[in-house]
């Protein structure tokens, strides 16, 4: 059975930072290139990054490239999204997500990974 857990969230200000971790299990997880999206209240799920099986390419939403980054550890079954300068329209719950090709556009299509994390919830106050 896949699971992805998420953890990290939280209430923090603008400007301010965080980090969140995914750790995956029941999955051959260096075989899968992973992602994370988001979803404020009202709004559909969005992409905002992606990760290829070895961590050597990555792939940012415009809106968030260049303060957010994506790493992975395959040895530990881990993906992180470290995220910087955060401003209040990054309120969102944010999931991480398992497929398994990489490139391609349809990258940001949430319907196209197989496996999702439960979510974390992520508050930016202005």
């Amino acid at each position: 059975q896949v699971q992805l857990v998420e953890s990290g969230g939280g209430l923090v200000q603008a400007g301010g930072s965080l980090r969140l971790s995914c750790a995956a299990s029941g999955l051959t997880f260096s075989s899968y290139a992973m992602a994370w999206f988001r979803q404020a209240p009202g709004k559909e799920r969005e992409f905002v990054a992606a990760i290829s099986w070895s961590g050597g390419a990555t792939y940012y939403a415009d809106s968030v490239k260049g303060r957010f980054t994506a790493s992975r550890d395959n040895a530990k079954n881990t993906v992180d999204l470290q995220m910087n300068s955060l401003k209040p329209e990054d309120t969102a719950v944010y999931y991480c997500a398992a497929r398994r090709q990489y490139a391609g556009t349809s990258a940001l299509a949430p319907t196209t990974y197989d496996f999702w994390g439960q979510g974390t919830q992520v508050t930016v106050s202005s």
